[in-house]
């Protein structure tokens, strides 16, 4: 969890990461903006675990400890600095995404 927090003041840029606005309703919409990033992060997260977890090398891999430790709360597969090229006409090469 701790991994995770320190994940969110890289998102969520501000003054230490801290929830800043001239009032409460920018505070709101600031943390609900976070909420929903992080909800799309957990997403796409899950989705590249289970496309990682259904090749046979890691289902041999793998024991129970091992499964009991995967968690889609991690950002270390994002670049929070730099510019972002977004092509909407292609779409990223996951399995079971319709």
């Amino acid at each position: 969890m701790e991994q995770w927090n320190s994940g969110n003041t890289v998102l969520f840029y501000g003054i230490d990461g801290d929830l800043t606005g001239p009032d409460r309703e920018h505070s709101e919409v600031s943390m609900l903006a976070l909420h929903l990033l992080q909800s799309a992060l957990v997403h796409v997260n899950t989705l590249l675990l289970q496309q990682v977890l259904a090749e046979p090398a890691w289902a041999d891999t793998l024991d129970e400890a091992d499964r009991r430790g995967l968690t889609p709360l991690f950002w270390s597969n994002i670049n929070p600095y730099g510019r972002f090229r977004l092509d909407m006409d292609r779409r990223l090469k996951l399995e079971g995404v319709s």
